[in-house]
């Protein structure tokens, strides 16, 4: 394609992106403005509402100032003084982080494939502080300044992704340094790498499986909450809608619960395979599932995330032994082999105490006024408890015996 069409359909492509995420809410705020409301209220309400929820999903601060009346109806402790909303809905910025990926990977083998980027990244920034604007009021006030950089850094990091192939530049110069790097070096660098992200990525998985069957175990308690709401067959969409994008952000609280210290539900309040203090909640169906009490297996559930790194470990090991060659299986005395691999444990497990932490900081937030303030894990004792786990497992994977590559036959003599 030629530069100018390539900035075109980039330019496309961003207003795709953003009218995408938006039309999700608005569509059906706008059947609910015609069904449920008949015409009467401003159109501009459901406007602003999908464009708060939409920046919501992306982690922007969304400060709320309600009116005395509707403030004395709701009855909550806090609820008519200024409070800020920062718990992300991340089902947003996760469906804008694959549209990224699939713009860089179509722009992969484009001769202009830098200007279509920057044209792509450029156009969401811009929307978005137009969304932005055009959202603004006393009553739900978003941050100006995170509403146009936020979709804009995570359309941004995915369009990177996606754009990393086999000919990337950046690419093709990164292997060129990796391969002029001493052996040693990329051997322990890369299996740490390879080691930390694969026990986080499984530790997440691992998280959404346990959300789904906290939820296939609870599903009579969230049908409960569902009645109780009452909000009639539109509204029950509309609730489902929000908890869907709520959902990855309780994916990595399961995840924060299965690695130990849990979550918060409100100031005061934890969640932890140990621990289950709860106090108000609002009727949110999904949490419904939430655990009654205590697991049975206690501190037992730690083994997922130790299981994890112990099975990353083992797959790394393989790379390992390539930087030190036979010696590293063979002749490499023992107590050498134990200090690279506590070394190479040590930096996996910096690297994935690093990576929860950041997952955590984004599933933690305030989710309204009061006790609200304090939701989802706390970052510094996830990363901390994984970094620890990380250690262990993978120090122990590198060390098993079965993972150790068999010693080459001798060549046959000849007669």
């Amino acid at each position: 394609m030629t530069r100018r069409l390539t900035a075109t359909l980039a330019a496309l492509e961003a207003l795709l992106v953003v009218g995408v995420g938006l039309s999700i809410p608005l569509a059906l705020g706008t059947v609910l403005w015609a069904a449920q409301f008949g015409f009467q209220l401003d159109w501009i309400i459901f406007w602003r509402a999908a464009a708060d929820l939409w920046l919501l999903g992306h982690g922007v601060t969304i400060a709320f100032q309600l009116d005395p009346v509707t403030a004395l109806a709701l009855g909550v402790d806090g609820v008519g003084d200024p409070f800020a909303v920062t718990l992300a809905l991340l089902g947003f910025a996760l469906l804008t982080a694959l549209l990224g990926v699939r713009l860089g990977r179509r722009l992969r083998a484009e001769p202009h494939r830098i200007l279509g980027e920057l044209v792509a990244v450029t156009g969401v920034l811009v929307l978005s502080a137009l969304v932005v604007l055009s959202a603004g009021h006393p009553a739900a006030l978003p941050s100006r300044w995170q509403g146009a950089m936020f979709p804009a850094l995570v359309y941004g990091l995915g369009v990177a992704i996606g754009s990393i192939g086999a000919t990337n530049p950046a690419r093709v110069r990164l292997r060129q340094l990796i391969a002029d790097a001493p052996p040693l070096l990329t051997g322990i660098g890369g299996a740490a790498l390879r080691a930390g992200l694969g026990a986080v990525a499984t530790v997440v998985l691992a998280g959404s499986l346990l959300t789904t069957t906290a939820l296939v175990l609870g599903f009579g308690q969230v049908i409960a909450l569902y009645e109780s709401v009452q909000a009639g067959v539109l509204g029950g969409l509309a609730l489902t809608l929000g908890q869907l994008a709520l959902l990855p952000t309780v994916v990595l609280w399961s995840a924060s619960w299965l690695i130990g210290p849990g979550f918060a539900l409100g100031a005061g309040s934890i969640v932890s395979p140990v621990a289950v203090s709860l106090g108000p909640l609002p009727a949110i169906p999904l949490l419904g599932a939430l655990p009654a009490g205590e697991s049975p297996l206690g501190y037992l559930t730690l083994l997922v995330p130790v299981v994890a790194a112990f099975a990353a470990g083992l797959a790394v090991r393989p790379r390992l032994a390539a930087a030190f060659g036979r010696a590293y299986a063979y002749d490499l005395p023992l107590g050498a082999r134990v200090g690279w691999s506590v070394l190479t444990g040590l930096l996996a497990a910096i690297i994935a105490g690093l990576a929860m932490g950041f997952l955590a900081w984004l599933a933690a937030g305030a989710a309204g006024p009061g006790r609200l303030a304090v939701v989802g894990p706390d970052p510094v004792a996830v990363g901390v408890w994984m970094l620890a786990e990380t250690l262990i497992g993978v120090t122990l994977g590198l060390l098993a015996a079965g993972a150790r590559a068999p010693r080459p036959a001798a060549p046959a003599r000849g007669r």
